[in-house]
C-alpha cells in the first residue's frame, strides 16, 4: 500500500474555546472531519473550518457525535435506533448548510468518539448512522474504523465505505481501540507512531497490547487534532511517510 489519507477530527472549538490548531493541522493533512455542533462546534467554528479546509484543498467531512458537549461526545448516551438516525441526520444537514455559505461542500461522514465506538460494536448502532447518511444521500461515503460493525452495515446498505485506522492510538485484539481510561490508549511519541504505521503499511499488521498483531484495511490514518502533540504528530508522520515513497492523498477526490 503506498498511497494513503491522512485524516483529523476538526472545527472541535465552541464560540470562544478553541480546541487542537486548526490551521496548522489542514497544512498538513489531507482530509478534515468537521464537528457540526453535537459533541463539539457551532455555525461560526464550522464556517471559519470549513473556509480554512477549503483554501488548504483539503477533503471535507462531517463529524456527528453524541449531543454532549460537557463529556466531548466521549460518554455513551442511551439512543433508540431511530433516535440515532435522526441525530445523526440534523447533525450533517447542519454542517451541509454551512457548507453552501462557505461556497464548498463535504462529501463524506465519520462518527465521533463513542457514538463511533457504539457503532463498531453494535449492528443496530451502525445500521442507525448508515440510515441517517444514505437518507441524505446514497453518494455521502462513510469513514468507519476498520473492521467494525460500521463497515459492514454500510457495505450491506450499499452505501460507500472507506476505512480507517488510528495514528495515535493503542489497539486490542479484537481490533478495537484501547479504551480511553486505560494508560496504554495514546501513543504520544511521533516516531513510536510513525515506526507504526510505516510496519503496518507494509506488511497489513496492526500491533495491538495484548496479542499478536492482527490484520486490518486502510484507506486513512487519523491523527486527533484535540491531542497536545497532534501538529507535531501529523508533522512527523507526514514527514516520514513522504521519505518512504508513500503518497498522501485524500481517501476521496
Amino acid at each position: 500500500m503506498r498511497t494513503i489519507d491522512l485524516n483529523s477530527d476538526l472545527g472541535e472549538g465552541f464560540g470562544p474555546w478553541t480546541m487542537g490548531d486548526d490551521a496548522a493541522m489542514l497544512g498538513l493533512v489531507t482530509s478534515a472531519n468537521i464537528a457540526c455542533g453535537g459533541h463539539a462546534s457551532d455555525p461560526e467554528t464550522m464556517f471559519a473550518t470549513l473556509r480554512l479546509a477549503a483554501d488548504k484543498g483539503v477533503s471535507i467531512g462531517a463529524h456527528p457525535g453524541y449531543n454532549d458537549r460537557e463529556g466531548f461526545g466521549r460518554r455513551l448516551i442511551p439512543m433508540t435506533p431511530s433516535e440515532i438516525t435522526r441525530m445523526v441526520a440534523a447533525q450533517i444537514g447542519a454542517l451541509m448548510g454551512v457548507a453552501a455559505l462557505a461556497g464548498t461542500r463535504m462529501s463524506y461522514v465519520k462518527a465521533h468518539g463513542a457514538l463511533a465506538n457504539h457503532a463498531a460494536d453494535t449492528r443496530a448502532a451502525a445500521e442507525a448512522l448508515v440510515a441517517a447518511v444514505r437518507a441524505i444521500s446514497p453518494a455521502l461515503a462513510i469513514l468507519a474504523i476498520s473492521g467494525t460493525e460500521q463497515e459492514h452495515a454500510a457495505r450491506a446498505a450499499g452505501q460507500p465505505v472507506y476505512s480507517e485506522i488510528f495514528a495515535d492510538r493503542g489497539y486490542l485484539s479484537t481490533g478495537r481501540l484501547v479504551p480511553r481510561s486505560r494508560p496504554d490508549a495514546m501513543i504520544p511519541d511521533a516516531k513510536a507512531a510513525a515506526d507504526r504505521l510505516l510496519g503496518f503499511l507494509d506488511t497489513g499488521l496492526m500491533p495491538v497490547v495484548d496479542g499478536d498483531p492482527i490484520r486490518l484495511d486502510a484507506h486513512s490514518i487519523c491523527i486527533h487534532g484535540d491531542s497536545p502533540h497532534a501538529v507535531a504528530m501529523a508533522r512527523e508522520i507526514r514527514a516520514r511517510l513522504t521519505a518512504a515513497g508513500v503518497t498522501l492523498a485524500a481517501f476521496l477526490a
